[in-house]
């Protein structure tokens, strides 16, 4: 794949603040590839309906968090598009063509839906928007050309379906008119939330925001999962597993001081309160910046939206080109 090649599409479903997983699973990719490549980065309002649905005013409100923490990290609308996917309606029309090419069985079968549903408990009463989610974003991928995709651990069996999609709709019509994508993992390809048993998530409350405060930083450090195997501080402790190691491993910047910390974990007399405290000062100093530049960017959310129409109107001409191309192949024009 050339450079000329590569373009990244990516997003999240604005469903609230991003937290520390997001950081983990793909912004830290995205501000990365910023500049290397054309980037699209796709507030998925739509999407977020599927959880949300009736509460307009919480998704509007989520647009704007999810955009300021986009810029808070670093990331530039000079740099990347910034879309809200219901100002591009094209992604709704192209989503439609591709309802008929997956079929409700394979949909239920995608292990990323059907974790979510297990977690929000909602067996059989699902909405037709929420399963047909990986269809949602194949479109948001192709319509906007994506070639490289930057995601979580978790988002891949949705990367493998957008392309399951992309092949069938090119062998429908005879011609390679859509491209596939290839996903790009965090270099932790999946962080736990802090209790441990599942990745992070608002909805499961074992999160930790972009914005958190130093008091969050600290209740949440403290309360995380270590080895329980590791009693006495002479006791020696396993790094597998435990939620600590894993935060420094995805984000100190002094590789050697963990590598140290773990090797004197492990043949003990390393306390957790001594990992734990270093872990704080860590995130203080990642997510400090962070928040005071959110804050000061929050003042001003008529130049957020501004910036997020530009972006919109922007994206909308690559997914008008695509979308006509993909109506010839079909033959959907009749005049």
């Amino acid at each position: 794949m050339s450079d000329q090649e590569i373009i990244v599409v990516t997003g999240d479903r604005t469903t609230g603040p991003l937290h520390l997983g997001h950081l983990a699973g793909s912004l830290q990719n995205r501000l990365r590839l910023q500049g290397q490549y054309r980037q699209f980065l796709l507030l998925a309002d739509t999407q977020a309906l599927s959880d949300h649905q009736g509460d307009y005013s919480r998704v509007r409100q989520s647009v704007i968090d999810v955009a300021l923490d986009y810029l808070a990290v670093g990331l530039d609308p000079k740099q990347s598009t910034f879309l809200i996917q219901s100002m591009v309606p094209e992604l709704a029309e192209l989503s439609f063509y591709f309802m008929n090419l997956v079929s409700v069985a394979r949909l239920e079968r995608n292990p990323t839906v059907k974790n979510e549903i297990r977690q929000k408990g909602m067996e059989r009463d699902i909405a037709a928007g929420f399963l047909s989610y990986p269809v949602s974003q194949a479109a948001d991928i192709c319509a906007l050309k994506g070639t490289l995709v930057p995601v979580g651990e978790d988002q891949l069996p949705m990367i493998e379906q957008t392309n399951e999609i992309v092949r069938r709709f090119n062998r429908m019509v005879g011609s390679d008119i859509l491209r596939e994508c290839k996903a790009e993992v965090g270099k932790v390809a999946r962080l736990p939330g802090i209790d441990g048993a599942s990745k992070m998530s608002r909805a499961l409350g074992n999160h930790l925001p972009l914005s958190a405060s130093p008091d969050e930083i600290r209740h949440a450090v403290q309360r995380m999962f270590t080895d329980p195997q590791h009693l006495r501080v002479s006791d020696p402790g396993r790094i597998e597993g435990n939620v600590v190691f894993t935060f420094l491993d995805a984000f100190a910047s002094d590789s050697e001081q963990v590598a140290e910390f773990k090797e004197h974990y492990q043949r003990g007399g390393l306390a957790d309160s001594a990992v734990k405290t270093y872990l704080e000062q860590v995130l203080l100093e990642l997510l400090e910046p962070i928040r005071l530049r959110r804050a000061e960017l929050a003042k001003d959310p008529d130049q957020i939206l501004s910036l997020l129409m530009a972006g919109s109107s922007r994206a909308r001409e690559v997914a008008v080109l695509t979308l006509y191309q993909v109506k010839k192949a079909m033959g959907m024009f009749y005049f």
